[in-house]
This record gives structure tokens, sequence and C-alpha cells, in this order.
């Protein structure tokens, strides 16, 4: 798990650029005169790194699965196509520490565009690999119809596409949806009901191993304080397909409860200044995951 492809590095720096070239014309925008700052602040969407940090733990005989994006799981169903034939009693219990750093544009209050690259470094029982870049990936987030004070909710789409990295036999390509609708009890949107589904699709490049898709199922609700302190719950059940490997079960299928609970600090224009989120997932065992979010923002409005 410690060898890496030297090209990871090359990923990087690529990455590294386009944040460069992103920061300094937004930079440039802000430095004109007085009498323009109104009109660039109309022009110019929100540009930042939403930087994640996550550490989580994975028992035996499963993958990494649950919430949000997939570069996790991408992490694991690697090491799963890549070692698997040399493990005899299937995936060993692991532990991770991801960080994530998509460069996020809010083209605008309905729509959201990232990408980017992950780094982990994981401890299978032989101690900590070295943290390398381990995937990147590409999304969008759309809100496909907006309550504004109606009595039919809010409905966001959320794609993602993540690959694992290097780009050679054992790599995977997962696809992520997320449709979630969102009822608000208030104008001010700050409390309300949470309903949505999940779902996982992953590609390995191999022809003797298969992982099967991931479904989330969930419910929950979500309240915001005067100070702006928000606070979502989410409680849901996940079934997996399972995932195979030269016809020898790596991952059984199950179904299972998950919880995901958020607290995030927001500014008065709703933009994330800090969250933290706490994850259990029975696979039938627990799974446990944390995760830092700290947006560093190059333009906040």
């Amino acid at each position: 798990m410690s060898h890496r492809s030297p090209t990871s590095g090359s990923v990087l720096r690529a990455v590294a650029t386009g944040l460069l070239c992103l920061t300094i014309p937004a930079g440039a925008v802000y430095a004109a005169d007085g009498d323009e700052d109104t009109a660039a602040k109309s022009v110019v969407p929100n540009i930042y790194l939403d930087l994640r940090t996550t550490y989580a733990t994975i028992p035996a005989g499963t993958l990494g699965l649950g919430f949000g994006n997939t570069s996790l799981s991408a992490a694991f169903e690697a090491l799963a196509a890549q070692r698997g034939a040399t493990l005899p009693n299937g995936l060993p219990a692991a532990k991770s520490i991801t960080v994530d750093l998509p460069l996020t544009v809010d083209v605008s209050d309905r729509v959201s565009l990232y990408g980017g690259v992950s780094g982990s470094t994981t401890d299978i029982g032989g101690g900590w690999s070295t943290f390398d870049i381990t995937s990147w990936n590409i999304g969008v987030q759309a809100d496909l119809y907006q309550q504004n004070g109606g009595r039919i909710p809010t409905i966001t789409l959320q794609s993602t596409l993540t690959q694992s990295v290097p780009n050679e036999q054992g790599m995977t390509n997962s696809f992520n949806n997320i449709l979630e609708f969102d009822y608000a009890l208030d104008k001010d949107e700050t409390r309300g009901w949470l309903a949505g589904v999940q779902y996982t699709h992953t590609d390995i490049a191999s022809l003797v191993a298969r992982i099967r898709p991931n479904t989330i199922l969930y419910a929950g609700g979500y309240y915001q304080w005067p100070s702006n302190w928000k606070f979502t719950g989410r409680l849901g059940v996940q079934s997996f397909g399972g995932a195979q490997l030269a016809g020898r079960t790596l991952a059984e299928p199950f179904t299972q409860p998950i919880l995901r609970l958020d607290l995030d600090r927001m500014d008065d224009n709703d933009n994330r200044l800090f969250g933290i989120t706490a994850q259990i997932a029975w696979m039938p065992k627990p799974s446990y995951q944390m995760t830092l979010r700290t947006p560093l923002y190059a333009v906040r409005h």
C-alpha cells in the first residue's frame, strides 16, 4: 500500500497550477476601483478550496462505504483489486486518513462545480503507508427546484465521478449520485426536513474483479441557530451488493443502518466557515468516520 506511481506528483502540481490561475484573477477583480466593487461582487462567484480531512475505521471484510463522495471507497477498492488475491482471509480491518482537495466554484445560488484530488494514508495492521495522491474527482451540485417559501421542497442533485490513482490494472471508477429533498419549515430556511437517496456504481479495471452497487435511503432534519451554527442529522439504511475477486468473495453483501451528524458554522450568507461530521455505518460491524471541513476561500460573498 505504500507504493505509489510517480505520476501522482504531476497530478498534484497540475491542480496547484489551476488553483493559482483561478485565485490570481479573483484577487485582481477585488483590487479594482471602489466604484466597481458592487458590480464585481455580482459577477465573480464564490471560489474556494473545500478542504476536508477524514479519519475512518473499516471493519475486516468490507470496503470504505457511506455518505458523501467516494474517495475513501476508491482507496479501499484499489486495495481489494491489487491485494485481494494474496489475502487468505479477505480484506483486513483498516484505518485511513484522507485529505480531499476539491476546488469549488459556486456558479450561482443554484449550481456549484468542483474538482480536485484526494490523498490518503492507510494502516492495515503493518503501520501507516506513505501519504500520497490516491484519487481525483470532478462533480456538480445543482438545485433542480427551489422551494422559496412554497409547498414543494427544494430538490438537489449532486453527481461525482472519482477515479483512483495510478491509472493501471486495478484502478477504479466510481460514479456517485445523491438526490435530496429539503422541505423548509420557515421563510429563512433555518429549520426543516430532509429525505434522499444516494447511489454509487463502481467499475474496476480488471476482468476478474467486481464491486456491486451501493445504495443509501435516508431521512433527517436540520436546525440553524441565530448564531449561525447549524446542526443536521441523517438516519438511513445502506444496502451493498458485495465485492468479488476471481470468484472469491472479498466483501459480503449487507443491508444495515447508517447515521450521519453534521455541525457547521455558517456566515450570514450561508457560506460554510467550518464543519465537523460524524458517521457510523454498520457493515454489519460498525465503521466510524470523522471529518473536519475547513474551506479556504479565494472569493466569498
